[in-house]
């Protein structure tokens, strides 16, 4: 498929007003927030609340979420405003059923290589490395990689360096980004934010 233009961007794992700031200022179409307990850019509901008041309507507001029961999933997205949920795991088309019901947009992360997006109901499919999170690659630019059919993400190690030759080799309608632009573990760079955002949409 070929990219949009221009390309959609999501930069994720933020976690201060600076962090939302730079990235709407900057042209993202989303910013996520992480809800997946345990890491260094987890966070709390309150906080994504009043994050989430900063950023316009333009721009798709997401949960991220692995591994987390459903209950659990609707309780943490309503109390946070999120207008949009991220789900990396094995939940089946059941689970995105009943997110779905509720009108949220979903989106889902797999590091399976799958045909078509949308098959789990899902709005967006983004297809990232099999560490999410962690800033490893994985080999896009591989011979027998195949770009599915439909609006997809590309993730998984990309950085302001390598993100247009991703673009460019595998056709993505967008990208998205959390470490690759970290000054250091869990901490973003409103500099590097940028030169993401530039360098992914080729200006």
């Amino acid at each position: 498929m070929s990219e949009r233009t221009p390309l959609f961007v999501k930069i994720c794992g933020l976690k201060t007003e600076l962090d939302v700031d730079t990235a709407v200022e900057a042209g993202a179409d989303a910013v996520g927030f992480v809800f997946a307990p345990g890491g260094p850019r987890t966070i709390d509901t309150a906080t994504v609340r009043r994050l989430v008041e900063r950023v316009p309507e333009r721009v798709l507001t997401v949960g991220v979420f692995r591994k987390q029961p459903v209950e659990e999933v609707r309780r943490l997205t309503e109390e946070s405003g999120v207008r949009a949920v991220q789900l990396h795991g094995d939940e089946g088309p059941e689970y995105y059923e009943v997110l779905r019901a509720e009108g949220r947009t979903l989106l889902r992360a797999t590091a399976e290589r799958v045909g078509k997006a949308g098959e789990y109901g899902e709005d967006l499919l983004l297809i990232d490395a099999p560490d999410p999170g962690s800033g490893k690659p994985w080999n896009w630019g591989a011979s027998d990689f195949t770009a599915p059919e439909g609006h997809w993400v590309l993730a998984g190690g990309l950085n302001p360096g390598n993100v247009r030759e991703a673009v460019e080799t595998t056709g993505a309608w967008g990208v998205d980004v959390s470490s690759g632009v970290e000054s250091e573990r869990g901490v973003k760079s409103p500099a590097l934010i940028r030169a993401f955002i530039t360098a992914a949409r080729g200006r």
